[in-house]
């Protein structure tokens, strides 16, 4: 099952690597697994929460100048859609499952970048897709819409470089759904709708390959 994941990984660096070859001085691409913290929205004393959850993320970064880089970021989240609601669910249960892909494009300055060990921060902007399935049939008696929302974040962490070609990158994130949690929840008679603008916090790990 994670070989599958990761295939829109590998196919998203490639044509990123093709695309922007002869612009760029230097490309960077990564790939790294990571676990999100969840998130949660109310509305009045109820809530929706997406669940913490892992997921893996693809960057190519292109430079645009020294030590500044031109980033394309596809990250694949997989969750669960968890409901509290007085009418709806009196306690909080499962409503459905939760698929999120994000795909942002950015900026990240490095510092340091020749020596053994790269500090970086970046910001980025762009679109999440949120698709709920299989749903909780005791909750809902329809499949909730898939839906596609603004988003931001803001990333910051470290390289540690072990050769010209390779390094070890650490790496934290806030991430900011403009519009998250815009979903009817049919409940045998009652319907529920909310959205708002959210925080979800991140860490990950994983390596980066540089090529000149």
């Amino acid at each position: 099952m994670r070989q599958l994941k990761i295939i829109p990984l590998v196919i998203f660096l490639t044509i990123s690597a093709f695309l922007f070859q002869a612009q760029a001085q230097r490309i960077d691409l990564s790939v790294d697994y990571g676990y999100q913290l969840g998130t949660k929205l109310n509305y009045g004393s109820n809530y929706l929460k997406a669940t913490d959850g892992g997921f893996f993320r693809g960057i190519a970064g292109f430079e645009m100048g020294s030590g500044t880089m031109l980033e394309l970021t596809y990250m694949k989240m997989n969750t669960e859609l968890l409901i509290r609601d007085v009418l709806i669910s009196p306690t909080e249960d499962r409503l459905s499952d939760l698929s999120m892909d994000w795909i942002h494009l950015g900026s990240t300055r490095y510092f340091d970048v020749s020596s053994d060990f790269t500090p970086f921060f970046g910001l980025s902007a762009g679109v999440t897709i949120f698709t709920p399935k299989n749903e909780n049939t005791a909750i809902t008696n329809r499949d909730l819409p898939s839906t596609t929302e603004f988003s931001f974040a803001l990333k910051g962490g470290v390289i540690f470089n072990l050769s010209d070609v390779v390094g070890i990158k650490i790496q934290a994130d806030l991430m900011f759904p403009v519009s998250w949690g815009g979903v009817y929840v049919n409940g045998f008679g009652t319907t529920v709708y909310t959205s708002g603008t959210t925080v979800m916090g991140a860490f990950s790990g994983g390596l980066v390959f540089t090529i000149d």
